[in-house]
């Protein structure tokens, strides 16, 4: 089943409300949240009180992205705050494992982000213990962006690894989609879309998380 997290980071911030009842009834898989500090990424957009916030007004999956360094000194704090899946960088861990088991600790479903540079062969030795891979499709810091295609390989050979191993792990991707290119992201194994400006300026949001899942 192909799942829907339209990125919370495309709403105006100053109805955040609406913008999050708005998805409930459009039918949105998922919320997802990018967290960025300016460090790891260039830009900064917000913190474990905006997972809060958003936690108490919806009983939708928040599927949390941290692109933040060190991420492993908020884990537990974004835990509390109701993130359901916690999804940590790569790159930006020194100790990957060590993290892993601490957002499992917590309760939570955990996910490994790549950036589209890196290699998927980083993940051999942990790719058991997460249930969801990141594909970033661009360069990580702002949304509309242009889709790198050579990520698609990435998805391909990752989804083949999965099936190989039989391992429940969703292949989550972000960056550039929208109805021209998600189909190419589908085929490839991709089952979990993450959308921005394809949901939040389409002129229906209910057509537009439809056509994100090929229904239309």
């Amino acid at each position: 089943m192909i799942k829907v997290a339209p990125s919370i980071l495309s709403a105006d911030f100053t109805k955040i409300y609406e913008a999050v009842r708005m998805l409930e009834e459009s039918g949105a898989d998922y919320i997802h949240c990018d967290v960025m500090d300016g460090m790891f990424v260039p830009n900064i957009t917000f913190g474990q009180k905006m997972v809060n916030d958003i936690r108490r007004h919806t009983k939708l999956i928040l599927d949390v992205h941290l692109m933040i360094n060190s991420p492993e000194r908020y884990i537990d704090e974004f835990a509390m705050a109701g993130a359901d899946i916690i999804t940590v960088q790569a790159e930006a861990c020194v100790h990957l494992d060590r993290i892993v088991q601490q957002i499992k600790y917590n309760g939570k479903k955990c996910g490994v982000a790549l950036n589209p540079h890196t290699p998927v062969c980083v993940l051999e030795n942990i790719l058991a213990q997460i249930d969801m891979v990141l594909l970033m499709s661009v360069n990580p810091g702002f949304g509309g962006q242009s889709f790198i295609p050579y990520v698609l390989d990435k998805a391909k050979a990752l989804r083949k690894i999965i099936n190989e191993n039989s391992y429940a792990i969703d292949i989550e991707m972000d960056g550039g989609l929208g109805p021209h290119n998600v189909r190419d992201a589908i085929e490839a194994g991709v089952n979990v879309i993450v959308a921005g400006n394809a949901v939040f300026t389409a002129e229906s949001m209910t057509e537009a998380i439809s056509r994100l899942r090929l229904e239309k």
